[in-house]
């Protein structure tokens, strides 16, 4: 039975389907973009603070976990997405019961892949450090320091995205902003507390420490850790105490029926981020095979570290406004009004792409001093990232059809198509980029590491070649439906 008066619940319905989609969107991302932010921020001063080490080796390590970490986020996404996405739509369908079995059923099944991936990192940690692609010994040691925290954190850290996600997709996204943005800001606190000890230098000798653990680049992950854990709690109370259907146990359901609900919902969030921890530890790899200077490849690894980070941050403003597009498009396709959807889909499309514009002509103009400030302590590593980041920031505008074409095709349930669009960037193109590109500019007389540096913005442009036709045919399809309704 709904756990709220079904008034409450039909005069949401009544609000995401007759308001202007973009006065809904203008409302509901704000919340979903000041998270993102926050969330993709203390995920850079991760990195900032490590970086006062001076060691590459150890913002190395941030980036050489940063596939274990995806791999986390790919589940949680995964059983997060798969359930929101259901949920929204049984909204839209008003069938609010169906809804609360399904969001038992995204947390629970998210909270078990947590423990397993938990079990699993501890055992085989070291294994696990050679794999992931760190080649000197150096970068090895941080990285089995960075490692064993973040692996402990896992169950808190999907259970949290899962709750996130049926949060925003029921379109109360403050409560899911209020249970980032704290973790967030704990993290931020927490960073230099871990990582540093008494009498440590910051900032080129500007600031000392007064007092510290000095647990160096583990004291990061343990503060990621504790991070996730206070926001694991703030969503689950959130959860219990705000009009959304809510998370019981007695409502788990180990139906096929909604197993098959979160893979439809879900399988493009894993694909996706599932093919970034393989396409980042591929990007590890290919530095060993291709780099056989030790300096320089904990140099390229860090520089690599440091623009993955800041274009992360930068996207997430864009995943943002998304997320909240994405509960407006659940409803109304749930509901059958196409149109708006297609206008809703435009109008983000374009104030995206025009705000993505003018951030990476800033960023291509600041490209070194913003770099020097991340990616690596070496020289040599900002070089390598100053010009990565230019390079990736010139094709950066035009993500935003990529990205929104991919939530648009995840949320109205085209799962195949919303597989590919996710498998463009990362999977399909950015692989063989990493590949092929250092064996490439060598045949032209080029250094290899010229290869790495292009092979994201490379594939980038493959990317959106890809995704630009199957999202204007889908379109198509949903003014011809408008046009038969």
């Amino acid at each position: 039975m709904p756990t709220s008066a079904p008034n409450d619940k039909d005069a949401k319905f009544i609000k995401m389907t007759t308001e202007p989609v973009e006065k809904l969107i203008a409302k509901l991302s704000v919340p979903t973009i000041i998270s993102m932010l926050v969330s993709s921020f203390y995920n850079l001063a991760d990195t900032f603070f490590v970086r006062q080490l001076e060691s590459d080796s150890m913002i190395a390590a941030v980036g050489i976990v940063f596939p274990l970490m995806a791999i986390i986020q790919a589940f949680g996404f995964f059983c997060g997405h798969g359930s929101g996405n259901y949920i929204s739509r049984a909204f839209g369908r008003r069938d609010y019961a169906d809804a609360e079995i399904m969001a038992a059923a995204g947390f629970f099944y998210a909270l078990g892949v947590g423990v397993l991936i938990s079990l699993v990192g501890t055992v085989f940690k070291n294994p696990l450090v050679i794999l992931l692609g760190a080649k000197t010994d150096a970068a090895a040691a941080a990285t089995s320091d960075y490692m064993s925290w973040i692996v402990l954190a896992a169950p808190f850290m999907t259970g949290a995205i899962v709750m996130n996600n049926q949060l925003r997709m029921q379109g109360n996204a403050f409560f899911a902003m209020l249970g980032l943005t704290s973790g967030s800001i704990l993290n931020l606190i927490l960073d230099p507390l871990f990582i540093f000890k008494k009498g440590d230098a910051l900032f080129g000798g500007a600031f000392t420490m007064p007092f510290g653990i000095g647990m160096g680049v583990g004291g990061a992950a343990l503060a990621t850790g504790i991070s996730q854990t206070v926001s694991f709690i703030v969503l689950f109370f959130g959860m219990k105490f705000s009009d959304n259907v809510k998370i019981r146990i007695k409502n788990f359901s180990p139906k096929f029926y909604y197993i098959k609900g979160i893979v439809q919902g879900g399988l493009p969030s894993l694909v996706r981020q599932g093919l970034a921890s393989v396409a980042t530890t591929t990007l590890n790899h290919a530095v060993g095979i291709y780099l056989t200077d030790g300096t320089m490849i904990d140099a390229v690894q860090a520089a690599m570290t440091g623009v993955s980070k800041l274009m992360n941050f930068a996207a997430s403003a864009l995943i943002g406004f998304g997320q909240g597009f994405q509960p407006v498009c659940g409803f109304n396709y749930g509901a059958k009004l196409y149109e708006r959807v297609k206008r809703a889909f435009y109008f983000c499309f374009k104030v995206s792409f025009i705000v993505l514009l003018a951030l990476s002509a800033l960023g291509i103009i600041f490209a070194r001093p913003i770099t020097a400030a991340l990616a690596g302590s070496s020289e040599l590593a900002q070089s390598i990232a100053a010009f990565t980041l230019r390079a990736q920031l010139s094709v950066f505008p035009f993500m935003a059809w990529v990205t929104l074409t991919n939530m648009m095709l995840q949320n109205i349930g085209m799962t195949f198509r919303a597989t590919l669009v996710a498998m463009t960037r990362q999977g399909l193109t950015f692989i063989p980029c990493v590949l092929l590109l250092p064996l490439i500019v060598s045949a032209l007389g080029f250094e290899p590491v010229l290869g790495l540096e292009l092979a994201q913005a490379a594939a980038d442009a493959l990317a959106l070649a890809i995704s630009l036709p199957i999202g204007l045919q889908v379109l198509k399809q949903m003014g011809k439906n408008e046009d038969r309704a």
